[in-house]
């Protein structure tokens, strides 16, 4: 972490000469106030110089993108990665050769990444972001099969009258199965088990 010591006759004109010698803006550093400093018999007998110490933080989102290159690389795959901030929620949106290695069966590589991008990107506890992880599009293409999934498993628990277990599922793509079928007149659901064979059960 870079960091700089600073004075001037005020706090506010330390920290304003620390911002200029280390090229930043005050949201993205945090401030350490050393000294106050005083302003001394007409402003000049007995004053002392404010003294801060002022260090730039990390910028967790640009972590967590040098995290998700820096794993892929091991991967031997060549990837571009696209950063898109809504408010405390990141999309990341991986496009590039050989994509369908970074998915895996169903998105499990794909699921297992976002969830070691959210620990990065939340480990300082400063703010709390939610992350996506996307790859070409799967993310969409996936919610529309887990739908199409959910409405042939109730048919199927209507049929059969009895409940029907799906397999187990990461919980956004469980809440997409529940989502769906929360307004469905004849079955209900609900998740079994426990993380990560968490399931979701449809019962008529």
């Amino acid at each position: 972490m870079k960091q700089i010591t600073a004075s001037g006759q005020t706090v506010e004109e330390a920290v304003q000469s620390a911002l200029e010698q280390l090229n930043t803006t005050k949201d993205q550093v945090e401030i350490d106030i050393i000294d106050e400093g005083k302003k001394g018999l007409l402003g000049i007998f007995g004053a002392k110089r404010a003294i801060v110490k002022v260090s730039l933080t990390k910028d967790p989102i640009v972590e967590a993108e040098m995290y998700i290159k820096e794993v892929i690389n091991n991967m031997n795959i060549n990837v571009d990665v696209t950063t898109n901030v809504k408010g405390k929620h990141i999309t990341f949106d991986l496009s590039g050769e050989n994509i369908a290695l970074l998915i895996g069966k169903r998105g499990q590589t794909l699921n297992a990444l976002q969830y070691l991008v959210h620990l990065v990107l939340n480990k300082d506890k400063k703010a709390y972001y939610t992350v996506t992880l996307d790859a070409e599009g799967y993310r969409g293409r996936r919610e529309e099969t887990l739908e199409t999934l959910a409405l042939r498993m109730a048919e199927k628990a209507l049929r059969l009258n009895k409940k029907v277990a799906l397999e187990p599922m990461p919980s956004y793509e469980r809440k997409i199965i529940h989502s769906k079928l929360q307004h469905h007149k004849s079955v209900s659901t609900y998740s079994d088990g426990v993380e990560p064979h968490r399931h979701i059960v449809i019962k008529p």
